[in-house]
């Protein structure tokens, strides 16, 4: 039951018990140093007392003797206070009481002393009632005992109210939580500028935020990208499945569909599987996993992999690289979606007969890989907007793709920490390089 209570209730009644223990601990503490200091205090005093009588005594017995000595121990006595009991007996048969009637008291305090005087030994004792001291000490105990709950109660009221001040805030910022919700995930909660941990669990909560909004925001782009860039070919397959299904035609035909058919899957495959691959890089906080990778082979992968592409258009695929380039810290098959990417637009936007160089050089500690073609060049007033999703250049319609290429080309360079940059005069060609930091770069910083 006690855990569902509210944080408020919980700290109240930890206030209280811790405050109930503490007082009970100190009360305790005083009650027993008070008893024991005026114990001590009338032990001292007994002991000052029975420390006078004996003087007196041994100085008038020099002087008196008989009646006339207890005489003069009487006035002495007279002058100690009232509780005051003395009793000496000598070895002799000498006896002295004062008073000589007393009803003995339930709790006294007792000096004794032992002494001698010419050739008779005496025991000295001298007692007082302790009753003053137990009665203070009760007294003490009843007032105790009497204000503790009366303390403990507004100590809880006291704590109630500092814990519903002290968790006012937290009310608040539970309030404005409430208040965002999928459609307003730009809304941020106010921080509060205390330094203490409310502070720290609203920044954390915007961070958290923060994300969640990155990840819905992704999550939304991949699903209108992906409903937009499907409809043409989803109408291609519909329109050549229908086509084909009208009427007998010969198998020539029925091939033809089909290629179309298949073609036009491929590009959806590959299509979907590059928005998947945009998606979680914008949604996911988490790094690719990392290896070190020489980046020469991979661009002789590549190479290969398009020579068929580049023999169809009659494009020549020349690389120049580093004989021993330094490795660097990537992801291969994210590495090998953007040189894909980025030789393969080259060969694609090349004039037949042309060239495409691939360069792997070392500058700076950085490894830069240049991709360069003689082809159609790209506009001043396209590239600026060449690596947003779906964006294709004017001088590009004519070609097949979907505006996804350099995209990924760019997501995969940030993921690596690597820069991208693109330089082309319109007719002429274009210019594309990656530099990466390399693996002992990184380690050194």
């Amino acid at each position: 039951m006690f855990r569902t209570r509210s944080i408020q209730f919980k700290l109240t009644v930890w206030y209280a018990c811790a405050l109930a223990v503490s007082l009970a601990l100190f009360s305790g503490a005083i009650f027993v140093a008070l008893r024991q200091q005026l114990m001590r205090s009338l032990d001292s005093d007994l002991t000052d007392s029975a420390a006078r009588f004996q003087s007196y005594f041994l100085h008038q017995a020099e002087l008196e003797s008989g009646n006339h000595l207890k005489g003069e121990l009487v006035e002495f006595c007279e002058a100690l206070p009232e509780s005051s009991y003395i009793e000496l007996r000598g070895a002799k048969g000498f006896v002295f009481r004062y008073p000589e009637r007393r009803v003995v008291p339930p709790h006294q305090r007792r000096v004794q002393k032992y002494f001698n005087w010419g050739d008779e030994s005496y025991h000295l004792s001298v007692s007082a009632s302790a009753e003053s001291i137990y009665r203070a000490m009760e007294l003490l105990r009843l007032l105790l005992v009497a204000l503790a709950p009366a303390l403990i109660g507004a100590a809880g009221i006291g704590g109630a109210l500092l814990s519903r001040r002290a968790l006012r805030p937290v009310d608040e910022i539970t309030s404005a939580a409430r208040m965002v919700g999928i459609e307003n995930l730009s809304q941020r909660l106010p921080v509060p500028r205390t330094g203490d941990q409310l502070q720290r669990l609203t920044e954390v909560w915007n961070s958290m935020l923060d994300r969640l909004e990155t990840a819905i925001k992704a999550l939304s782009q991949f699903a209108e990208d992906a409903s937009h860039e499907l409809r043409t070919p989803l109408a291609v397959i519909r329109t050549g499945a229908e086509l084909a299904l009208r009427k007998a035609r010969t198998p020539e035909s029925y091939r033809d569909s089909l290629s179309t058919i298949v073609a036009e899957a491929e590009r959806m495959t590959r299509m979907v599987g590059d928005l998947l691959f945009l998606a979680r890089s914008g949604a996911s906080a988490d790094r690719i996993p990392m290896r070190s990778v020489d980046p020469a082979d991979i661009v002789r992968a590549v190479v290969s992999e398009l020579n068929e592409l580049a023999a169809a258009r009659n494009i020549r695929v020349r690389t120049n690289l580093l004989e021993d380039c330094p490795p660097i810290s990537g992801n291969e098959p994210a590495l090998r979606r953007l040189l894909l990417a980025l030789i393969e637009n080259a060969i694609k936007y090349s004039k037949e007969g042309g060239l495409v160089t691939v360069t792997a050089s070392l500058a700076a500690e950085r490894v830069r890989i240049a991709v360069e073609d003689f082809g159609i060049g790209i506009s001043p007033s396209d590239l600026p907007h060449i690596f947003q999703r779906f964006y294709r250049a004017d001088s590009a319609h004519g070609e097949s793709g979907y505006g996804l290429g350099l995209s990924l080309a760019s997501t995969i360079a940030q993921l690596h920490g690597a820069t991208i940059d693109a330089k082309s005069r319109q007719g002429e060609g274009s210019l594309f390089t990656v530099e990466f930091p390399t693996r002992e770069a990184l380690v050194a910083a």
